[in-house]
């Protein structure tokens, strides 16, 4: 089935999103509704259904009247549906890039390297829920033998932030259908279609009712709600750290699971001994990458005494060279910020940093009278007490500073009470194996940004969060161990 003909889509562009509860896609009707918006060029392109009471119980009860059918679904055959999901979502590719770009601006080509990424996922999921094996133990007395076996946990509520919306919704709709889980899914507001399109690869692909549903709405209506519900078991969460905090404490009060895959302000130490043309490349293309709207982004960097200047005007010139414009034109380089909340929120960043003696070095400044655009911005020499240095920007700014030797970088690097990820360059063997063990981030990339597939595990420490998705252990998070002692 063409995904024209989900009732999110029309064959002719963007359709309002709609609400999806024990396998039926649900008119508006007289829901409360909040329209769309289009950030490229700030005209609603949609409106955005909230779910009820009524459509979170309904939700609730087909999560949990599901869950046994889907649990007793043999792990090869949920592997074969899942697999039939990915080759969907690898079919219909340009669509559902085509969405995300609508939704939050993110340039084509990236949009269509989440999806191509989100698949690969979701064909993981697949076959590594085939793998979710016990063990037996030999007893201590007589012939008692111990198993050990895992089993899902249950009903489950997964929500996520706008930034990644394809890669989002098929990483917590993935490892939870892989570990024979279902799931009450709630993507961000603002890019609602697109998560809706990967759970329609899953129903196309022979998922049954209500193992999965698609919610919107007020986030601490809907989320507070779903985790007062025993019927949910755990929850995976994406998304800011006060976010988490509050859905920690929420979930405490009946003692569900979490994962929380929380913020980061991550950095990047450059040494004098490291490939500062290739260090340079790197980081200004994964910097500006999603409009720096992603929480892995490398943001705050520090440079060798002796390379630091340079680094820093090659750092300027790059950034001055990215072309803005709609993520749906091929040369557009970066695309608009989400909303404009968020370019509010940067402006006010690199206000406050220049007002405190930071060189504005590249950007700094709105562009266009349409869209939320900011420009790619360079900031260097940043005083400890700009706000930036401390608080996640989440978008297009880099912070530059110098530093001068290993201890002084690593004390720098783990000074925050954030540890996503972390980046380093330097050809030096001992420095490197040095950076590996002295580094406080969940995820370490050493003269490369690439620290995800999907066979690895991602998640942070600290107050980045706890857990991982993907790989051995996104499928694991969502199994219980049980020990049966046989006699």
């Amino acid at each position: 089935m063409n995904i024209a003909t989900n009732p999110a889509h029309s064959s002719d562009g963007y359709q309002s999103a709609r609400l999806l509860i024990d396998g039926i896609w649900l008119e508006n009707g007289d829901r409360k509704t909040q329209p769309l918006i289009n950030p490229a060029t700030e005209k609603a392109i949609g409106v955005v259904p909230h779910a009820t009471a009524q459509d979170l119980d309904r939700a609730l009860e087909a999560a949990s009247r599901a869950f046994p059918l889907w649990r007793a679904t043999s792990p090869r055959e949920r592997g074969r549906i899942l697999k039939r999901a990915a080759q969907l979502m690898h079919d219909r590719q340009e669509e559902i890039a085509r969405l995300a770009t609508l939704e939050m601006g993110k340039p084509i080509a990236e949009a269509r390297l989440e999806t191509h990424f989100a698949t690969e996922e979701m064909e993981w999921f697949a076959e590594e829920g085939r793998r979710t094996y016990g063990r037996v133990i030999p007893g201590r007395i007589g012939e008692t033998r111990f198993q050990v076996v895992k089993e899902p946990v249950g009903p489950t509520a997964g929500f996520s932030a706008w930034n990644f919306p394809v890669g989002n919704a098929a990483r917590k709709m993935g490892s939870a259908l892989a570990a024979g889980c279902t799931m009450i899914y709630k993507p961000g507001e603002e890019a609602p279609a697109s998560a809706a399109a990967v759970a329609q690869c899953l129903l196309d692909a022979g998922v049954p009712a209500g193992v999965i549903a698609v919610v919107y709405g007020v986030p601490d209506f809907i989320s507070r709600h779903l985790l007062a519900s025993p019927i949910i078991r755990k929850i995976s969460f994406t998304g800011s750290v006060a976010v988490g905090q509050h859905l920690i404490r929420l979930a405490s009060e009946t003692l569900k699971r979490t994962t929380m895959e929380l913020g980061g302000h991550a950095p990047v130490l450059v040494f004098d001994d490291a490939d500062q043309t290739a260090a340079l490349d790197m980081s200004v293309q994964r910097k500006y990458r999603n409009g720096g709207q992603v929480c892995v982004s490398p943001t705050r960097f520090y440079v060798q005494d002796k390379s630091y200047d340079a680094f820093c005007a090659g750092f300027a010139e790059r950034a001055s060279k990215i072309k803005l414009g709609d993520g749906l034109d091929p040369a557009t380089g970066m695309g608009p910020l989400v909303h404009g909340r968020r370019r509010d929120a940067i402006e006010a960043l690199v206000q406050d940093a220049t007002s405190k003696g930071a060189k504005l070095l590249a950007g700094g400044h709105r562009v266009y009278n349409e869209g939320f655009f900011y420009a790619p911005t360079v900031l260097a020499d940043v005083p400890s007490d700009a706000r930036i240095m401390s608080e996640e920007p989440f978008g297009p700014v880099a912070v530059l500073n110098r530093f001068s030797d290993f201890d002084d970088a690593v004390t720098k690097a783990n000074e925050l009470p954030y540890g996503l990820a972390a980046y380093a360059f330097s050809n030096s063997h001992k420095t490197i194996a040095k950076l590996s063990d002295a580094l406080e981030a969940g995820m370490v990339g050493i003269n490369s940004f690439n620290i995800s597939m999907p066979e690895t595990p991602f998640g942070g420490v600290k107050a980045s969060g706890h857990g991982s998705e993907v790989g051995i252990e996104g499928v694991d998070a969502y199994m219980v161990t049980k020990t049966v002692s046989i006699t």
